[in-house]
């Protein structure tokens, strides 16, 4: 059976907002929930929830905290899809790279436009494509958004168009 590890850092597809509260929250639990409704009949998934804070909130600090937990899981030989905020998901990925430059495994960061359990959620989508592509890519940091793959440091966010592209 292949194992997947899913680190959680919070942004947009980990936010729920919940009608009794009308507040906006980040839960880690959102991504449980959606896995649940996955077929995985041979893969397993694992969550760790590293943090949970907007990505524009990120800070140097955070970065490292996430990149030392990663390196915890990268021994263990198996790939990693990291959930995250747009806005700073390419810087992450970079100063991942950066960090392990000899990767033995397939480290895919993605996220959402729209949280999870909305209507128009592009969230689902995206967990499920990171999910397979982190089972097919070779080593190496990518971004998997919107049926797509980038290699990190050939991609950015387009604001206007509201989706990643090729650099």
């Amino acid at each position: 059976m292949q194992r997947i590890y899913l680190i959680t850092t919070g942004g947009t597809i980990e936010t729920a907002y919940p009608a009794d509260s009308g507040a906006v929250l980040n839960s880690a639990a959102e991504i449980d929930q959606y896995l649940k409704k996955l077929r995985l009949p041979d893969c397993e998934v694992w969550v760790i929830a590293v943090m949970n804070k907007g990505n524009l909130e990120m800070t140097l600090e955070d970065r490292a905290g996430l990149v030392l937990n990663l390196g915890l899981f990268i021994s263990h030989g198996q790939p990693i899809v990291i959930t995250h905020g747009t806005e700073t998901m390419v810087e992450t990925g970079l100063y991942i790279k950066q960090a392990f430059p000899d990767l033995g495994v397939p480290v895919i960061l993605t996220g959402a436009m729209k949280p999870l359990g909305f209507e128009d959620s592009d969230g689902l989508q995206n967990l499920t494509e990171s999910l397979l592509a982190a089972r097919l890519l070779e080593p190496g940091v990518f971004v998997v958004l919107h049926s797509q793959i980038f290699p990190i440091d050939r991609v950015r966010k387009d604001k206007e168009l509201k989706t990643f592209v090729a650099m």
